[in-house]
């Protein structure tokens, strides 16, 4: 194979994961048009269609399909095996991404990174905050963040944070027309401010559990947000109840801004795990980001962790 035809084919699987021209191009360093243009020169020595176009989309044809499946395994080993001779460097560097929330990053991952990375000049890290699940293989991701209990078993997860739980809140002026709600199901008559998912593009669904028993609610509003902090200040300012992560609303809880509502529906659940394939020969840098990370049990004489 010539060396441009490797280049041409790392070019089209950019283009094919983007499903974008113009994206692609970006991440490249090239125009537009020139990458347009070597796709159409590939497409014509292989003799098929790799891309469908269309004024609005770019997607992988079946045939590109076919050689996109085929080639990003294969890339993605070759660039693990690059990242692994950083090993005799004397000090890890290189790029290490990762896909989370913004409530692990806000939470978990930046408190613990923060002090540690002045360390590591060398490591450059990239937080991709939002609140769906991305294929982190197929995205080109190092790692995930995510609740223990959504990782998929064919990934290595690592725990990273201790046990929380989300709670239900409502502001005292919400409140006070209005009776307190005993059971999840109550909600449906209420107000309830949405959380939009990033990746699904459907609405967050409310789960509750108590003494073995879970119930999910689908819950209506005036307002949906896809993040936490703007539900936050919904929710002070009067307009319905919210369904947030209880360390994010634990000061607003104790100063009197917020009630917590159903208290004994609210079941803890499996903290936060950094995740990532299994057959990923994982580089120094990212071994300095998961060991700085990796969540160490508080002492018999500590704190107690949160259930």
């Amino acid at each position: 194979m010539q060396r441009e035809e490797m280049k041409d084919l790392l070019w089209f699987l950019e283009v094919a994961r983007e499903q974008s021209f113009t994206k692609a191009a970006a991440k490249l360093g090239t125009s537009q048009s020139t990458l347009s243009l070597t796709i159409k020169q590939l497409e014509a020595r292989l003799g098929v269609r790799l891309l469908a176009r269309t004024t609005r989309s770019v997607a992988p044809t079946e045939a590109g399909e076919r050689l996109f499946r085929s080639l990003a395994p294969r890339i993605e080993e070759i660039d693990a095996d690059l990242a692994s001779l950083t090993a005799y460097r004397d000090t890890p560097s290189g790029t290490v991404r990762l896909t989370l929330s913004d409530h692990a990053l806000q939470t978990t991952v930046w408190p613990k990174l923060c002090p540690v990375l002045k360390n590591y000049p060398d490591i450059r890290v990239e937080l991709y905050s939002d609140n769906g699940m991305r294929n982190i293989v197929e995205e080109r991701y190092d790692a995930g963040v995510r609740l223990g209990e959504s990782i998929d078993k064919d990934m290595i997860a690592v725990r990273i944070g201790a046990d929380w739980r989300m709670v239900a809140v409502a502001s005292p002026q919400y409140l006070a027309q209005r009776s307190i709600p005993v059971t999840p199901q109550d909600l449906v008559g209420y107000d309830c401010i949405n959380q939009r998912q990033a990746t699904a593009g459907g609405l967050a669904v409310w789960e509750f559990e108590k003494d073995g028993r879970e119930l999910r609610v689908r819950v209506e509003g005036q307002l949906t947000f896809n993040t936490s902090f703007a539900i936050i200040d919904a929710a002070l300012n009067e307009y319905g109840i919210a369904f947030l992560p209880e360390d994010l609303v634990r000061d607003h809880v104790v100063a009197g801004r917020l009630i917590l509502l159903l208290d004994d529906w609210s079941e803890p659940f499996s903290g936060y795990h950094l995740y990532y394939p299994s057959r990923r020969q994982m580089s120094p840098a990212m071994t300095v980001i998961l060991e700085t990370l990796r969540y160490k049990s508080p002492s018999a004489t500590g704190p107690k962790a949160a259930r």
